[in-house]
């Protein structure tokens, strides 16, 4: 048996809750053909819905599977079937206790469930799931900033979780929210720094994902350690940044103004960065290395002066952290990530195109004719390459603030 739990958006609650279950069990029942059973829960306030949804890997057959033995069949003690009678015998040639016999005509075996299925044990199977039920969803929900999104499990992001009205645990919610928030800054800043998605997935699958689950069988789900993981994860990840120097400037160039833009907003985003760490790895550690130095009865007001000077520095590049995004997203970018992917991809576009035409150039100044059909490489397929590459980044939905059917991510 398997199950799956989601929650529904608030606007649920607005219909007849037997006719909801109703529809999201027979509409799992008619794609996946496999027999489930459900229940639908509540809150006390009865603001919000989440339905649990248990099912068989096995299908009932239309008509039960009869087997009948066409000869005498005979088993031992373990139920192990064997050739002959004389194999479960004693001395005295009566059947041992424990040994069967089932005569030639009689049912030996009958089931009425298939075997089990494979799917639902492939990995891409939960995806799927949460593709499905999203769509159904959404079904229902005609605004389309109001439509849920399933978060794509290669983002390096953390989800954050919608607080709907009159959530008891609004607070345990918002504080949630808070430790995703600051993970999700402190990966805006390790891509920016040069440290690759595959880096940071890295930690991100071996710091919270596998130390969730650990948590989670030793103690079940507790907000608190959940909020204590992601701040040590983010505390090693900021350690993996401290490691390393900004990436220098762009230096790549082509004269298309396709390129150009990206690469200006490169420099732009690369440079607020640039700012923040040095706020971050020089200006906070000075100013509480001079408080740590501020001693004595007659330093209080120095003191003061300092411990303002550090909350109005940390308030600062915690503001200047959450508008990175802002930047690309000015430029039609969803967030840091699908920006830095896509430039990387650009940027090797133009790299291979510099290298052809340098190439061609070389065997013309050696004066050794090209072929006849040979001509220098066409800038038009690379500033067309380079347009589809902006405009599928730019297609790209920003990850969701919300999840629908992701109940393993918490």
């Amino acid at each position: 048996m398997y199950s799956v739990y989601f929650a529904l958006p608030e606007k649920f609650t607005r219909y007849d809750p037997q006719r909801v279950l109703t529809k999201f069990t027979e509409e799992f029942q008619k794609r996946y053909n496999v027999e489930c059973v459900s229940g639908l829960h509540h809150n006390k306030a009865k603001t919000n819905y989440h339905i649990h949804l248990i099912f068989s890997e096995r299908r009932l057959l239309p008509e039960p599977v009869v087997k009948v033995a066409t000869r005498n069949m005979f088993y031992d003690e373990v139920g192990k079937h064997v050739r002959t009678k004389k194999e479960i015998t004693g001395e005295g040639g009566q059947i041992r206790p424990g040994c069967t016999v089932i005569k030639k005509g009689e049912v030996y075996e009958s089931h009425m469930f298939s075997v089990k299925d494979a799917r639902f044990k492939q990995e891409g199977f939960v995806a799927e799931v949460k593709e499905f039920y999203t769509g159904l969803i959404n079904r229902y929900i005609s605004d389309p900033e109001q439509q849920l999104k399933v978060f794509d499990p290669q983002s390096v992001y953390l989800p954050t979780k919608k607080i709907g009205r009159n959530n008891p645990k609004a607070e345990e919610i918002k504080a949630d929210n808070a430790a995703r928030q600051e993970w999700n800054r402190t990966a805006d800043m390790a891509l920016l720094t040069g440290i690759s998605e595959a880096e940071i997935l890295e930690v991100k699958q071996a710091e919270i994902h596998e130390k969730v689950r650990q948590s989670i069988r030793q103690a079940g789900w507790l907000p608190h350690l959940f909020r204590a993981i992601v701040g040590k994860a983010r505390a090693f990840l900021q350690g993996l940044i401290r490691q390393r120097a900004m990436p220098p400037k762009p230096t790549l160039d082509i004269d298309m103004a396709e390129f150009r833009a990206m690469r200006g907003l490169m420099i732009r985003v690369r440079d607020e960065a640039t700012s923040i760490r040095y706020l971050q790895e020089d200006v906070l550690p000075d100013l509480k290395q001079q408080l740590a130095a501020a001693t004595g009865i007659f330093k209080t007001r120095e003191r003061k002066d300092i411990a303002g000077q550090i909350q109005q520095t940390e308030q600062e590049i915690s503001h200047r952290m959450d508008a990175l995004p802002s930047i690309v997203q000015a430029e039609g970018y969803p967030d840091v990530q699908t920006f830095t992917a896509t430039y990387r991809k650009a940027e090797a576009v133009v790299s291979q195109h510099n290298r052809e035409l340098a190439e061609w150039e070389r065997k013309v100044q050696e004066r050794q004719r090209p072929a006849v059909k040979e001509r220098p490489p066409e800038p038009r397929s690379v500033r067309e390459r380079l347009r589809r590459l902006q405009d599928e980044g730019k297609r790209q939905q920003p990850q969701p603030h919300r999840r629908a059917v992701d109940r393993d991510s918490r």
